[in-house]
């Protein structure tokens, strides 16, 4: 993928922006700036208008919730009348729905859990409306539907028992997995972990927990991972890091980008407003792995902005992850980092340590010399190796 850092204005973004599979859900530009403290400050959205709008800033895909598309209640000749519209906008803005997922969360029947509740009726309703969502998904074209269990989880320790909502969870997906596969839908699942919030511990809370879960299903080779860099960030974990387990594991099938502070509660800021160093490592990891899939920024734009300052927070999101992209390159082919990377060793991680198992290596290692002075006195230069990076990031290399 190639981008341009020169600043001119709109014309040049919306063609770098094409470069990328940029993606927005329907419920991030559709964020009408309340809180637990205000009221709205912004009307509603039309899902077409924002089609439209994301199309013209450059950006390739759109995600929804269920709810975010067809309001609850609708008949089903509403259902394929916003379907129908809804396709038409796709088409002319030249969009792709990219994700797509179920409101499992906001609707009080949800408030002891979904696939987790205590209640099997509660969870009967659960698996059912995800069905009805992922036949939504399929008519649209998303290619990955993902799992977010806002309510999977407890206040108090003593009122669920974590083993059997695990079992209730992995039943939830088993289940849904077959659906999938009965309909011949050309749909995976993605998890997306976060530690708390609105429960005060929810299942599933790291992307280890969620791969260690995939593991145990039915179709696991189906279902993968949708880290989103906000919840690491809470619990004071390296983003990073968890997207490379996903990757190393196989299993990045989507990804959540936007902007964190530590210890905060959720705040889905602008893509790089507060961490531009990790921020920096996560598109570098992104852009060398071999990462196919949507770029998507689950971010909001901030109370303060009003509906034209909506697009300005959308446009600054993509613009951020192509500067860093390109500092990215100027960095890998910077000849002094080079340099800085082997007098690290850098490289030498990817060198065996001893290879399979055999007694023949088991002898030699258990008899081998090593120079301990040596391997004490040596420095590995990250400092300078550091330097080098935030000079990049910074603009005076």
């Amino acid at each position: 993928m190639t981008t341009d850092l020169d600043a001119n204005p709109m014309t040049t973004d919306v063609d770098a922006n094409r470069n990328f599979l940029f993606s927005f859900g329907l419920w991030t530009v559709g964020n009408r700036g309340g809180d637990p403290f205000g009221a709205v400050v912004r009307g509603s959205l039309d899902p077409c208008d924002s089609v439209r709008r994301l199309g013209a800033l450059g950006a390739s895909g759109v995600c929804f919730h269920d709810d975010d598309l067809i309001p609850p209640g609708s008949t089903a000749s509403e259902r394929d009348s916003i379907v129908r519209r809804f396709m038409t906008a796709l088409t002319e803005a030249g969009v792709s729905t990219t994700m797509a997922t179920t409101n499992l969360f906001y609707d009080p029947v949800f408030r002891d859990g979904a696939f987790t509740s205590n209640d099997p009726r509660v969870r009967r309703y659960a698996v059912a409306k995800v069905m009805r969502g992922l036949d939504l998904a399929a008519d649209l074209g998303a290619p990955v539907y993902v799992f977010w269990g806002g309510r999977e989880g407890v206040e108090s320790l003593v009122a669920k028992d974590a083993r059997l909502a695990l079992d209730r969870y992995k039943e939830a997906i088993d289940f849904l997995c077959g659906y999938v596969l009965d309909q011949g839908y050309p749909i995976r699942f993605a998890l997306e972990p976060k530690p708390n919030e609105p429960r005060g511990d929810l299942f599933l809370p790291t992307v280890g927990h969620a791969l260690a879960f995939i593991a145990r299903l039915e179709h696991s080779e189906m279902v993968g991972v949708n880290p989103e860099m906000a919840h690491d960030t809470m619990a004071g974990l390296s983003f990073t890091h968890a997207v490379s387990q996903a990757l190393w594991a196989g299993k990045l099938f989507h990804i959540d980008l936007n902007g964190q502070k530590i210890g905060r509660y959720d705040q889905d800021l602008r893509f790089g407003s507060v961490d531009l160093v990790e921020s920096f490592h996560l598109v570098r990891l992104l852009e060398s792995s071999g990462y196919q899939g949507p770029l998507h920024f689950d971010a909001h734009p901030y109370r303060t902005e009003d509906a034209e300052g909506v697009w300005d927070f959308a446009a600054g999101c993509m613009r951020t992850y192509r500067l860093l992209a390109e500092k990215a390159r100027r960095l890998d082919a910077d000849s002094e980092f080079r340099d800085a990377l082997a007098v690290a060793g850098v490289a030498d991680l990817a060198t065996p340590t001893v290879g399979p198992y055999s007694s023949r290596m088991a002898d030699g290692l258990r008899n081998e010399q090593v120079d301990l002075d040596q391997l004490r006195r040596r420095g590995y230069r990250n400092e300078h190796l550091d330097q080098l990076v935030t000079e990049v990031i910074m603009g005076t290399r």
